[in-house]
């Protein structure tokens, strides 16, 4: 399900892709993630893959490990993940069982996002909003890339 993207969504994402950027001058791809729930910040951290030497340390997966931590309970129903690129099959999985009630994440990934490989992995009743600030996401990901080749 998609739903309109507000004002309040774009100040959300600028501070995951602050995140990102901190992904990125650390080497790490640069995806960065926030939860928030009912209007706070409980969470906020980027990909940690090359920190940690584990590949499950996606941005997502960090977040969701921390809000579950700040809320006391492992339902994110009330909450919303913001993530500057699609969510892998396997952040994807980890936010269905979490029952996120809203995802938005800026670009789109063709190569490995969960829609091409799982498109209905998703708790039925997550909401979903794409595109948000997918300019500003793709670029600091082809800028990390190029610089990598």
């Amino acid at each position: 399900m998609t739903c309109a993207v507000d004002m309040t969504d774009i100040e959300y994402m600028n501070i995951a892709l602050n995140e990102a950027r901190k992904a990125y001058e650390e080497d790490e791809v640069p995806i960065g993630a926030i939860i928030v729930c009912k209007g706070r910040i409980i969470a906020r951290t980027h990909n940690l893959t090359e920190a940690l030497n584990d590949v499950t340390a996606h941005a997502e997966m960090q977040a969701i490990t921390a809000a579950a931590t700040a809320i006391g309970g492992k339902y994110l129903n009330d909450c919303t993940l913001y993530v500057t690129v699609e969510p892998c099959p396997m952040c994807a999985g980890a936010i269905a069982w979490s029952q996120l009630g809203r995802l938005v994440y800026g670009s789109c990934d063709e190569k490995r996002g969960y829609r091409k490989y799982a498109p209905n992995v998703l708790h039925p009743k997550t909401e979903v909003v794409q595109g948000v600030c997918a300019e500003e996401s793709t670029e600091l990901m082809k800028k990390f890339f190029s610089s990598k080749r």
